[in-house]
């Protein structure tokens, strides 16, 4: 084999490094000089590899260097043929064709857009070769040109999706997308440091000392912390969409949960803006009655400052995300100089009037007096726990955005956890500072300074040379238990201290004025609550939820306005704290369902951690209040019941759907090891409805007394070439079991392909189920137009008969008067629906041109003539309707349609006649006994008739009656038949014999040459043998029909024992005739014979 001159940029004689993808090349021709040689050795192919595997082949290898000039090697068109050639492979540039390792091949290279989802806002998304194309023959060669094979063979699509994927890149180009520190560190910093970190972290270590209040810090960063780590797994399971904490849940544990909170933890951040700004205008408020400059009073003061405010913050969300989150850095840079500033001041020495209130830098008395515990009247180590948690919270600013953010997936664990760090390190320093600087109590009173000879309590103040010994008698103003301004008193500059608070409380309205909208534009575009639906509409570039905005801002002014929040504070940190909960079992869930598609790239989770810390959240609510806590439940109970009543229609893969899936598996294998019982006998179906809205009645009447009890299977068999058979049945099959679904039906779709009829059901019978969850009855429609049927097609039928009864299978056969089939109807009724929808359409178009063409004036006058033409058209189209309306008035068929719907209805009061002749295990008891079992049938009364002698009547009677109260099955009456086995009369026998004369073969009358010549030929037909041979059976289903007429007429089921047909010995052709004969004018039938298994017991 030769090679180009230029071989020696491509082939390397050397060992290549491992890791370089190359091709080793083999002579593959048939017609080599090896062969002519006479080496009959087997020829060798091409193969691929990633190390030395022999010796003495030709490599190709890929290099940086040289790439290039292989490109060019690749254009000279030596790749073009199949043998004795090199071929290229290289995934990722654009020198992929369609030859691959030597063969045609539609394959594509693994690629990220082949996944994506159809709605991707990251990329469009392509599809890949189906298996159909890639396995299936072609049927030319494929033209194959450099750009076209290079796209297709790399799966980027067609040329017409080029402007797709351009058109989605620009439409995202201007939006504003932001990285983990601003998105996320940066919120939920601001976030977590809220109000109490000024005012109120300094009352909490005066009530509980410096180490219950670093335990209380580590307690809430515990919840916080497990919530996080349990964020950044679901958060790094896929890509995350914007709706923060909804998302999350909702695509965790399915809409139920997720519908629920997303809720509640809309309005609980629209609630928690009212509750900041208000902090805000109280401090302000504060400051303005200091200085004599209140405006009205406190309360109505609040009330303006409050909407004052509230607006800005409305100005600067809707202003867009970006000067939102620039003022949220300055916030920051506020808020840490305001940290450091105390920090700042612990060090200054201390003054005589900064002594007097408390403060004498660090000491070690201090630090030791303070330590311990020293709760006031009423407090506790869980009152003032649930007074510091709400300060924690805060760790889903970040989330709540992800929308909003670069990669949520990076961004939300970075940015969280190292959140939570920080802020706790802060807290316990802030905690600890304070509570080594500050005493308990303290005067205020520079005076208050011990003189010698003066005695002293021992407290630490004594030591340093103060007494404060009366605020053990009387209540002082100040020290860490009296003066929530501690954090003011001890730094640099107390104005700062003020700064930190306004910073504090209007970054966190901020971040909640921002992630209220979002969450709640989220669940209103998932259309969840499909009232809220005008919500979900975005505007500009970022999808700002703009109405979503004046909503939140509409709801923080009501609470806002009523400026009492101290009883609506508790309910909005429960709101917060279920949510956390639900985020940790979501994690706990997701895990614990074992699905293949829970793979987190976040690894530092662990699912039992995360249950632990959706109880305690539960634990925290509690001691947080417990009212409050109730109602949160209560609440998202109530939201839960109303999503699952709704039953939205989408589909997120939910950790609850492979729960369910891991679940019913489980089952289905601890079944497997449980022996049958016949106390657990129920009918499981397999229903030849073909599909399952071509026959409806034959599916009602089969659910009836398969739902909630037993297994129920629709089935179809296509019959035909098997390519088409095969692309037929796999692109309807959802759409057969969707409509299962959507008409409540509790059944299963299955279909198989097969060469005829009768084959196909023979699989069915052998494969369908799964373990003890296996078909043991097939119910099948009653084949009333045998007699003009193909003999292939009445063996097909009885066949499955024969082929259920070897399976050891139950059969059941129903009759009604006008038969199943609707299918008929129901391409009449799409015929008519299609043909209504080109009227409407067309009907669309004469509006658009009339309005087109008066908007352009007199130009309109010269396209009149058009215009009449079109609308001449609509009368034509209506003509075309009745016409076709009146055609298949015969087709459309009234009574059938009634018919198919007959078993739907609730049936009146009757009875259902069980005609019980054969002991077949009980089965043709137990179908009518559970019927009765329906609320449609309820009203029917179960009448029994069984065969037996004529002077044995009354005693026969006892006895069925005493083996029906042993099985525990109500009956209204019983009738012994005993003249079953009369002759039947002349005029039903007539019948019979002119029913079944086509089908004689009146042997006897021919010679035996030509009998045996119509025996041959006409296999399927009565003989005059067999006919005499059975005579007295025939005489039995005619004499069987008269009863019925007598006695059942005005039933309205009737439930009879089917005649079996011995194999080789009955025709098909005098079995379905003695069918026919058998239920012959009389109400819908049901034919039953169970496997001679019991079916029925009267042990307990």
């Amino acid at each position: 084999m030769s090679m180009n001159n230029s071989s020696n940029v491509f082939l390397d004689a050397t060992p290549s490094h491992s890791n370089r993808f190359q091709v080793n090349v083999i002579n593959e021709s048939h017609e080599s000089s090896t062969a002519a040689d006479g080496n009959h050795d087997p020829p060798h192919y091409e193969e691929t590899s990633f190390v030395d595997e022999a010796q003495n082949r030709l490599r190709i290898s890929f290099r940086p260097g040289n790439q290039e000039l292989y490109d060019n090697f690749l254009q000279n068109g030596e790749t073009a043929k199949t043998d004795a050639s090199f071929h290229a492979y290289d995934s990722h540039t654009n020198t992929y064709y369609l030859q691959t390792f030597g063969h045609n091949t539609m394959d594509a290279v693994p690629k990220i857009d082949y996944y994506r989802n159809t709605g991707s806002i990251s990329g469009a998304k392509m599809n890949r070769p189906s298996l159909y194309e890639i396995h299936e023959q072609l049927a030319k060669n494929v033209a194959v040109t450099s750009g076209s094979a290079d796209r297709v063979a790399n799966g980027d699509g067609m040329t017409g999706e080029e402007p797709t994927e351009n058109k989605e890149e620009d439409s995202n180009a201007g939006t504003v997308k932001f990285g983990w520190v601003k998105g996320v560190l940066v919120r939920c910093m601001l976030n977590i440091w809220g109000v109490m970190l000024f005012i109120r972290l300094s009352w909490i270590v005066g009530e509980a000392g410096i180490g219950l209040g670093v335990l209380i810090i580590l307690l809430s960063t515990m919840v916080t912390s497990i919530t996080g780590l349990s964020t950044s797994a679901i958060a790094t399971n896929g890509f995350v969409r914007g709706g923060g904490a909804y998302y999350l849940i909702s695509r965790s544990l399915g809409p139920e949960f997720g519908g629920s909170i997303g809720l509640i933890f809309a309005f609980a951040n629209a609630v928690a803006v009212a509750m900041y700004v208000v902090g805000f205008a109280e401090t302000v408020v504060d400051l303005l009655a200091e200085s004599n400059s209140m405006m009205v009073d406190k309360t109505n003061d609040i009330r303006i400052i409050g909407s004052i405010t509230v607006v800005i913050l409305l100005g600067i969300s809707v202003a867009g995300m970006e000067w939102e989150a620039k003022a949220q850095v300055i916030l920051l840079v506020i808020l840490l100089i305001a940290i450091a500033n105390f920090f700042i001041g612990t060090v200054i020495p201390s003054n005589h009037e900064k002594k007097s209130r408390g403060f004498f830098n660090y000491q070690a008395s201090i630090f030791a007096e303070n330590f311990g515990p020293n709760f006031t009247e009423g407090e506790g180590f869980f009152s003032v726990f649930a007074i510091f948690f709400p300060a924690a919270t805060g760790i889903l600013a970040g989330a709540n955005i992800s929308g909003d953010l670069e990669d949520p997936q990076d961004a939300i664990p970075r940015g969280t956890m190292l959140a939570i760090l920080i802020t706790t390190v802060a807290y316990i320093g802030v905690a600890i500072c304070v509570g080594a600087c500050v005493v308990r109590d303290a005067t205020g009173n520079v005076n208050d300074t011990i003189i010698s000879g003066m005695s002293c309590n021992g407290s630490a103040a004594c030591g340093l040379g103060y007494d404060f010994s009366r605020c053990l008698n009387q209540k002082c103003s100040y020290g860490l238990m009296n003066n929530f301004q501690v954090m003011s008193m001890v730094s640099g500059f107390g104005p700062l201290i003020t700064a930190g608070i306004f910073s504090a409380t209007l970054s966190s309205a901020l971040a909640s004025l921002v992630s209220a909208p979002k969450v709640f534009q989220a669940l209103c575009k998932d259309n969840i609550y499909k009232a809220l639906q005008f919500f979900a509409k975005g505007y500009g570039k970022n999808n700002e939820p703009l109405r979503g905005y004046i909503l939140t801002f509409i709801i923080a002014m009501a609470f806002i306005l009523i400026a009492e929040l101290n009883t609506i504070a508790p309910i909005i940190s429960n709101f917060f704290l279920a949510s956390y909960a639900l985020i940790n079992f979501s994690c706990f869930h997701a895990s614990y369902a074992k699905s293949p598609g829970w793979r987190p790239a976040y690894g530092i989770y662990n699912m039992w951690v995360s249950l632990f810390g959706a109880v305690l959240c539960c634990g925290v609510m509690f001691v947080i209040n417990w009212w409050a806590a109730v109602i949160t439940y209560v609440i998202e109970f109530f939201l839960y019941i109303y999503v699952t009543y709704k039953k939205p229609d989408v589909n997120w893969g939910s950790s609850t759907q492979a729960l369910s899936y891991v679940s019913a598996l489980d089952n289905a294998l601890e079944l497997t090891t449980v022996e049958d019982h016949v106390k657990n006998f129920r009918p499981q179906c397999i229903v030849l409805t073909g599909g399952p809205m071509t026959r409806p009645a034959l599916l009602d009447i089969t659910h009836a007394f398969t739902k909630n009890s037993g297994l129920c299977i629709c089935c179809e068999v296509y019959v035909g070439p098997r390519k088409e058979c095969v692309k037929e049945m796999n692109s309807s099959m959802a759409k057969k079991q969707a409509w299962l679904l959507k008409n409540k039906i509790k059944a299963f779709y299955a279909a198989v392909a097969a060469d005829c009829f009768r084959d196909g059901v023979r699989s069915l019978l052998q494969a369908s189920g799964l373990g003890r969850m296996k078909p043991n009855t097939i119910v099948i429609g009653f084949k009333k137009n045998w007699r003009k049927a193909p003999p292939a097609e009445i063996e097909n039928y009885v066949g499955i008969i024969h082929d259920a009864f070897d399976f050891e299978i139950g059969v059941v056969i129903v009759r009604i008067s006008q038969g199943f089939d609707i299918s008929q109807v129901l391409q009449v009724q799409d015929e008519l629906e299609k043909l209504e929808q080109e009227r409407l359409a067309l009907e669309a178009t004469i509006k658009d041109n009339e309005s087109e063409e008066g908007s352009r004036g007199i130009r309109g006058l010269f396209k009149k003539a058009g215009k009449l033409n079109i609308t001449k058209q609509v009368p034509k189209k209506d003509s075309g309707i009745n016409t076709i309306q009146s055609m298949h008035v015969g087709e459309f068929n009234q009574r059938l349609v009634e018919a198919s719907t007959q078993f739907k209805k609730k049936q009146g009061k009757g009875t259902i006649d069980v005609w019980w002749l054969f002991d077949d295990g009980g089965l043709t008891l137990l179908i009518p006994y559970i019927l009765t079992l329906r609320k449609k049938w309820k009203d029917c009364k179960l009448r029994i008739y069984v065969g037996g002698k004529i002077n044995r009547i009354e005693e026969e009677k006892i006895a069925m009656a005493s083996l029906l109260s042993k099985f525990r099955i109500k009956f209204a009456d019983i009738h012994i038949i005993g003249d079953i086995n009369i002759k039947p009369n002349k005029e039903s026998w007539k019948f019979f014999e002119e029913m079944i004369e086509p089908y004689c073969l009146h042997e006897s009358c021919k010679d035996l040459t030509t009998a045996e010549k119509l025996k041959r030929e006409t296999p399927w037909k009565i003989t005059d043998s067999e006919l005499e041979a059975f005579k007295e059976k025939s005489y039995r289903q005619v004499r069987l029909n008269e009863l019925l007429q007598e006695h059942s007429r005005a039933a309205n089921l009737i439930v009879l024992s089917l005649p079996v047909a011995r194999k080789a010995t009955i025709s098909d052709t005098l079995y379905m005739a003695w069918l026919e004969i058998l239920t012959k004018n009389l109400p819908p039938v049901l034919l039953v014979r169970g496997n001679h298994k019991n079916v029925l017991t009267f042990y307990s």
